[in-house]
């Protein structure tokens, strides 16, 4: 059995480590390097870096920080923002990172998947989706940092994406991010019953008993969190404790 993946993720803005609630009111979460670090140290699997408002003027930036942050890992090393196209996924790779995640992009010039997954591997190619369901009950993706409702449907960019060379799908409920009240969980079971690839959850982590709900409900891959981690209040190594005691398979 594969063992279940918890991954710190560090949202950056003007380099330096921030979080909100539902994509707005951002706050100071620390240094991303020392983060990293930290993290790293403590036992977590992997590590996300996401530039929430990168552009391609500020790839420069991205990759030293992404270099500064590299430097002091040794576990897998995931980075997105502003990403669009073959040479900013190289420039990333080159950095450090062990995967990068591409999300406006992919869904403005979906063969860009295509093109970087054969180019690089679809080990490296994780595709990042923010979405939120409409009065309607549908769930609709968003792009530019959830700013831009694009009215495509959830479920069949991810199987669109997958077809297309995607390794991974980390997937952002933004109705639930920052609120810590749980995972959509059954947007995860979904998801995971449409593709074949890992999935990643991503968007209301706020107790233990709900990393245990979308892994065993949603059938996640792996769960990514942020304030939880950055402001002290369920350290990694406690979270793999507990979650073993709940007979979730965590390496420890």
């Amino acid at each position: 059995m594969l063992s279940k993946r918890i991954i710190p993720c560090l949202d950056i803005k003007d380099g330096q480590t921030v979080k909100g609630v539902q994509f707005e009111e951002l706050r100071f979460a620390g240094d991303p390097v020392e983060l990293g670090e930290k993290y790293a140290k403590e036992g977590a699997d992997e590590l996300v870096f996401l530039d929430i408002t990168a552009t391609h003027e500020k790839r420069k930036t991205l990759k030293e920080l992404a270099l500064r942050i590299a430097k002091n890992l040794n576990i897998p090393f995931t980075v997105g923002g502003g990403v669009s196209s073959v040479e900013d996924v190289s420039v990333l790779l080159e950095a450090g990172a062990d995967k990068v995640t591409i999300n406006s992009a992919a869904v403005l010039n979906p063969k860009l998947i295509k093109e970087t997954s054969k180019r690089f591997g679809n080990q490296c190619i994780v595709i990042a989706i923010d979405a939120k369901m409409n009065t309607t009950g549908r769930w609709e993706v968003h792009t530019g940092g959830g700013r831009k409702n694009l009215k495509i449907d959830l479920f069949e960019w991810a199987k669109e994406a997958q077809e297309r060379g995607a390794g991974e799908i980390l997937f952002t409920s933004m109705s639930h991010d920052g609120t810590k009240n749980g995972f959509a969980c059954d947007v995860y079971s979904k998801l995971n019953q449409i593709c074949s690839i890992p999935i990643i959850a991503s968007g209301g982590a706020g107790n233990t008993q709900h990393f245990v709900d979308v892994f065993n409900e949603g059938k996640a891959d792996a769960a990514l969190a942020a304030s939880i981690f950055h402001f002290g209040e369920i350290p990694v190594p406690v979270l793999k404790k507990e979650l073993s005691e709940k007979g979730i398979h965590v390496r420890i």
